[in-house]
């Protein structure tokens, strides 16, 4: 745990940064990559696993099995003769849900009969009903339609609160990205698409949101002032674009924290609650929340953040800060660097010095000494 705190003192003073805006051409490239794949995901599978409520048929209910196995509800319904596509289900202890195609009159007795007899149970214990497509299609549309009106809505509020259109574009692109590899990666695994993950998309847009404003709010605290030349020093002296990451990274901590917190309740109903326990209603819900939330936060940092990175860094206002920044940071080198020369420099003239005297000296002791025994014969 001590590690984890000097790791978020580290990010949060900038003595230890990941490159998200440095690197925002290789992010924005990976994620426009995964856009297209989730979006082929899809077609190469035949479509989405549209659930009954979208495309209507029939549904039974049995209650109070003994054998909540999915086995004798597909046999049940294999012996009826329908060759068409059919789903069981098990919704809850001791209750088990087939799905198939529309039936007739005829072939939804038959079907009920059939399941009577492989469940054991009484005929009020299996319940049935049918859904039309028109209902389903009428869902789709209201659904389609207020995900239109939240993302409009969303944009003018982020645009008004932010108060700089740029943004609000960045949030909705990583909303956009959130949405495409959430749909992508739900259609992967090929679960059903019902209301509750209708439902479940739309908590996750939600959740993607309020991770954006904790980052943008920490980005617009730390590029106050920079244009204008009104920030505290030590602020001046990072570029725009350096600011924008330092955010990123100061909020990093938090928005991990965030997501554990959030997948762990999640995860606890799509595992455990759908996979253990059998809650077969909970997990397309569950599907989608949990990757909506993974996605929600890597979208923010390596789209929401840097595309609003990019689109600042063609003001001339920013280009100009960014040019102070960069002579600030340069001047401050070279007033560094004189302090360490006199060291460097005045050692060899020092040094220099006794060798010169030690030259003298010994020329003159030579000198001496030749004079000294050119005298001796003399004396002689």
């Amino acid at each position: 745990m001590s590690r984890f705190a000097d790791f978020g003192n580290d990010l949060y003073s900038g003595r230890k940064s990941f490159p998200f805006v440095p690197k925002r051409k290789l992010w924005l490239s990976i994620a426009a990559l995964l856009v297209v794949i989730s979006a082929l995901i899809p077609v190469v599978r035949g479509g989405f696993n549209l659930g009954i409520d979208f495309t209507g048929g029939s549904e039974f209910v049995v209650s109070n099995v003994a054998d909540s196995s999915l086995e004798p509800g597909q046999e049940a319904v294999t012996s009826t003769g329908h060759d068409g596509e059919s789903t069981v289900t098990n919704i809850a202890p001791g209750t088990i849900r087939v799905q198939t195609e529309q039936l007739d009159d005829d072939q939804t007795l038959a079907v009920r009969e059939a399941l009577v007899q492989a469940y054991d149970v009484s005929e009020d214990q299996v319940a049935s009903n049918f859904v039309g497509p028109t209902w389903g299609a009428g869902i789709s549309q209201q659904m389609i339609r207020g995900l239109v009106i939240f993302l409009a809505l969303t944009a003018v509020v982020m645009a008004l609160y932010f108060r700089t259109w740029k943004m609000s574009l960045a949030s909705m692109a990583g909303v956009f990205v959130t949405v495409a590899l959430t749909v992508g990666t739900y259609s992967l695994v090929g679960f059903e698409v019902t209301p509750s993950a209708i439902i479940g998309f739309l908590t996750v847009l939600s959740y993607s949101l309020y991770d954006t404003v904790v980052v943008f709010d920490k980005v617009r605290e730390n590029t106050r002032g920079l244009l204008d030349g009104s920030a505290p020093p030590p602020r001046l002296n990072r570029g725009f674009s350096d600011q924008v990451n330092l955010a990123a990274n100061q909020t990093l901590v938090r928005s991990i924290n965030t997501s554990v917190v959030g997948l762990l309740p999640v995860g606890s109903i799509l595992f455990i609650g759908a996979a253990l326990l059998g809650a077969g209603t909970l997990k397309d819900l569950a599907l989608a929340q949990f990757v909506g939330i993974v996605w929600g936060t890597l979208a923010t940092l390596f789209v929401a953040t840097p595309v609003y990175a990019a689109l600042r860094s063609v003001e001339p206002g920013v280009k100009q800060q960014e040019a102070r920044a960069a002579d600030l940071a340069y001047q401050a080198e070279t007033v560094d660097a004189p302090a360490t020369e006199p060291t460097d420099v005045a050692q060899p003239t020092h040094a220099a010095k006794p060798t010169d005297a030690s030259e003298r000296a010994r020329t003159q002791a030579s000198a001496h000494s030749e004079s000294a025994v050119g005298e001796v014969p003399g004396r002689s």
